[in-house]
C-alpha cells in the first residue's frame, strides 16, 4: 500500500480563507498595508485629489460626437458631451500646472502628488494633466461591476485596485491637503459630502482646501444656502468652499492655500 503524503497549506495561503467571511479583516488590512508600503516606496508624503464625473468626455472625443451624430436626441446629447468637455480640458490643465509647481518645490519626498480615482473622464483627465507634466501620479480604482476603460496616464506603480469603497475613501482624505471637485453625479457627490461632513464636524483637524469648479453646475445641483436658510447647515459651513470656473483663479487659491498652511507639515494625517 502506497504512503500518501499529507498536503499541508499555511493560512495565509489558504486562498479559499483568505477570500471567506472569517478573512474580511485580513482583507481590509491588506487594502491599508499594501498601499501604504507603496506610498512609502515612492515617497509620496501627500496628494491633491481631483474628484468628477467619469462620463465627462475630451474636446476631441466630444467633438468626435457631434460630427457623428444626427438629428434629435443623438445631436442634444453630442452637444451636452462637447459643453461639458470644458471641464475635462479644465482638470487636464489645472492638474499640469499643480505637478509642475509642485516638482519645483526640490525636495527629495514627492509633495502633493495628483491624485484621481483612477477611471475616466474628470479622473483620466487629471492623470493625463500630471503625465504630461511628466510627474507621479495615483488612480485608486474600484472593483465595481462596469464596462471595462482603459485609463493609461496613471503612474503604474500607483495604480491601486481597491474592493473596498471605504477603504479607497480612507486613502483619498487621508493622504489629500487639498481637493479639486470637478462636475459629477452620484459618486462625486458622495465623496464631495463626507469630506464636507468630516471638515464640518472637526473630525478632520487638518485644513482641507476644497475647490467646486463649475459655478453655475454646481449652484444647480446642490443649493447650499438653501441648506443654511433652512438651519440645515450654519451659514458658514457654505463657506468651507472655494467656487469657481476659471483655472488660474483654482491654481492661484490652491498654491496660496498649500503654501500657508501645507507646506511645512508634509505627510499623511487626518
Amino acid at each position: 500500500m502506497t504512503e500518501r503524503k499529507h498536503s499541508q497549506t499555511k493560512a495565509y495561503q489558504n486562498s479559499g480563507f483568505l477570500n471567506s467571511k472569517d478573512g474580511r479583516a485580513l482583507r481590509i488590512l491588506s487594502e491599508y498595508l499594501e498601499p501604504k508600503s507603496r506610498f512609502d516606496h515612492h515617497k509620496v508624503d501627500d496628494t491633491i485629489v481631483f474628484m468628477g464625473s467619469a462620463r465627462i468626455k475630451s474636446r476631441e472625443e466630444a467633438q468626435g460626437m457631434v460630427s457623428k451624430a444626427k438629428a434629435g436626441k443623438d445631436r442634444e446629447r453630442a452637444q451636452m458631451a462637447l459643453k461639458m468637455s470644458a471641464y475635462y480640458e479644465a482638470a487636464r490643465e489645472l492638474a499640469s500646472r499643480l505637478t509642475h509647481w509642485s516638482k519645483e518645490l526640490d525636495r527629495e519626498e514627492r509633495r502633493f502628488v495628483v491624485c484621481t480615482g483612477g477611471g475616466p473622464g474628470i479622473m483620466e483627465a487629471a492623470n493625463r494633466g500630471a503625465a504630461e507634466a511628466k510627474g507621479l501620479n495615483v488612480g485608486l480604482t474600484i472593483s465595481i461591476p462596469m464596462e471595462e476603460f482603459d485609463n493609461r496616464y496613471v503612474t503604474r506603480e500607483l495604480s491601486f485596485h481597491f474592493h473596498y469603497f471605504f477603504m479607497r475613501k480612507f486613502w483619498f482624505a487621508y493622504l489629500a491637503k487639498a481637493v479639486i471637485v470637478f462636475p459629477g453625479g452620484y459618486g462625486t457627490l458622495d465623496e464631495l459630502f463626507e469630506l464636507l461632513t468630516l471638515v464640518q464636524t472637526r473630525k478632520m483637524s487638518k485644513p482641507m482646501p476644497i475647490v467646486l469648479f463649475g459655478t453655475e453646475y454646481w449652484r444647480e445641483v446642490v443649493d447650499f444656502d438653501a441648506l443654511a436658510l433652512h438651519g440645515m447647515i450654519s451659514p458658514e459651513d457654505t463657506q468651507l468652499m472655494h467656487r469657481t470656473d476659471s483655472v488660474d483663479d483654482a491654481y492661484d487659491w490652491v498654491v496660496k492655500q498649500l503654501a500657508e498652511k501645507a507646506l511645512g507639515q508634509p505627510g499623511a494625517t487626518l
